[in-house]
């Protein structure tokens, strides 16, 4: 029997909350980014933040929304979160966050979720919080509103890449392309172009005062092995540290060793590993 129920939170436990995501400043950065711009109020936030432990001694959270993710939470707290979830319609297109808190409850949640269409078991979550050691590409730079248009087929072609579906399925172009447009106008897009065409991009989909959450990492097929990302990401880390956040942070697939090898040399550490569930 569980002694402790996971509840679900509101704006009078801000406070907590923020101090337990500054626990977890790499791993819990996507649900405080959230939290600071929205706070807890699930009217505001289109998703509910669930806790784990007494007013006084918040342990664990757990965001539930279009992604479900667990924040330093406990075998127990994630036994709390998967009963209190096990029953409903599962709603979110994930689970992200720390590998054993995600495995967890996916072990709890096949049952009744399964199954699922991929279980990334093991990516590393990597941080840098210095300039990289490699030289920076000149060329890569923000993309501007008017530059939308180019960057989202290669947007398109990265997520269908690295996620197996194309985010245009079933009527999902056009929050796509709005996704695209606000990391655009907020000044969060990176990409070098060639002859009009994007050649390489990334974004910083998650910023918080902590770190700065590099995603949607793509290099041209025709042009990988030359270099492009290295200098690319060393471009994107200078710039960050300088005008956003005092880390970079990132997550990959452990079998995505290219990658893996651009990360190391622009100086990224392992800091933790998160695991992905998709559905």
């Amino acid at each position: 029997m569980l002694t402790v129920a996971a509840r679900l939170l509101g704006d009078a436990e801000r406070g907590s909350v923020e101090r337990l995501l500054d626990r977890d400043p790499f791993g819990g950065a996507q649900v405080a980014e959230r939290v600071s711009m929205a706070g807890l109020a699930w009217w505001r936030q289109d998703a509910r933040i669930f806790g784990y432990g007494s007013r006084r001694n918040l342990e664990s959270l757990c965001w539930i929304g279009a992604n479900l993710i667990p924040v330093h939470a406990s075998a127990a707290a994630v036994a709390a979160f998967a009963e209190m979830v096990a029953n409903e319609p599962r709603g979110c297109s994930s689970i992200v966050g720390s590998a054993d808190a995600v495995l967890g409850l996916w072990s709890h949640l096949t049952p009744t979720w399964g199954p699922s269409r991929d279980v990334r078991p093991n990516q590393p979550l990597m941080a840098v919080s210095a300039p990289s050691p490699v030289s920076a590409d000149p060329n890569v730079r923000l993309v501007r509103p008017d530059e939308i248009d180019l960057l989202f087929p290669a947007a398109v072609a990265m997520y269908t890449e690295v996620v197996g579906v194309s985010p245009t399925a079933d009527g999902g172009e056009r929050s796509y392309r709005e996704r695209i447009g606000e990391l655009v106008r907020a000044r969060r897009a990176y990409a070098r172009f060639h002859n009009g065409r994007v050649v390489f991009k990334a974004e910083l989909a998650v910023v918080t005062r902590h770190t700065a959450q590099i995603q949607g990492v793509w290099t041209d097929p025709e042009l990988r092995g030359r270099g492009l990302a290295t200098a690319g990401i060393a471009a994107i880390v200078r710039d960050a540290l300088r005008r956003v956040a005092p880390s970079v942070s990132l997550y990959v697939n452990d079998y995505n060793t290219p990658a893996r090898r651009v990360y190391e040399r622009c100086g990224f550490q392992q800091v933790g590993t998160f695991a992905t569930v998709l559905f």
